[in-house]
């Protein structure tokens, strides 16, 4: 297979982030033999395209590396990088420190600009990041009303630390404890709050709270 063919492709960024076929296809909500099957045995024929962009969301390639059609670089919500400089999209909603926000559509509405050399230095992926602004006053002092955070969407293993959570149809920016297994507590800063536990399969984490620009 030529570097030009998806199933080489795919089996090629695998290789690179020393992650399993096996683990991809969980990922993206297939079997654990999906991905396997489609490099080894070209089955299915090609990939579903929702399945396509989880992955080339995760490598931080163009989908059409994996079969899809090439993508507009005019894309507001894309990674746009300038030299050394990335534009890391800026989208339309807000992560509550408060009572909850309902998500609304992610749509870029900007874009904040960072050294593409820092956060490499970070172990920052510019393909996995977006930065979204806060409301309300649980997470203080940690986080401000209107502070804005960068947000790491990588999909890894759910670990301690302040994560943008999707709680049924509302955003939250909290701390994770994963301490008691089976249950999952969200932790507020603001001793005000009491924390939130729950078992973690009615909690979708968005991705994990790296850094934060806010107000004097």
């Amino acid at each position: 297979m030529s570097s030009s063919d998806p199933r080489h492709r795919l089996l090629e960024l695998a290789t690179g982030r020393a992650v399993s076929l096996a683990g991809l296809s969980v990922m993206i909500g297939r079997n654990s033999s999906y991905l396997q099957q489609f490099v080894r045995k070209g089955s299915p024929r090609k990939l579903d395209e929702d399945d396509r962009r989880k992955l080339a969301h995760f490598f931080g390639v163009d989908h059409s590396e994996l079969g899809g059609s090439e993508e507009k670089s005019s894309d507001p919500g894309s990674i746009r990088s300038r030299g050394d400089w990335v534009d890391v999209p800026r989208l339309a909603l807000g992560a509550s420190a408060g009572p909850g926000a309902v998500a609304g559509e992610e749509q870029a509405i900007g874009a904040f600009r960072f050294a593409e050399r820092w956060l490499r230095a970070q172990g920052l992926d510019p393909a996995q990041l977006s930065t979204i602004a806060v409301t309300g006053d649980s997470m203080e002092p940690t986080l401000r009303d209107g502070d804005e955070i960068l947000v790491d969407t990588t999909p890894r293993p759910w670990r301690d630390g302040i994560h943008v959570v999707r709680l049924d149809d509302t955003l939250l920016v909290k701390r994770l404890d994963t301490a008691r297994r089976g249950t999952v507590t969200l932790v507020s800063d603001n001793p005000a709050y009491r924390p939130i536990e729950l078992p973690p399969r009615e909690l979708e984490v968005v991705g994990r709270v790296v850094w934060k620009s806010g107000r004097l």
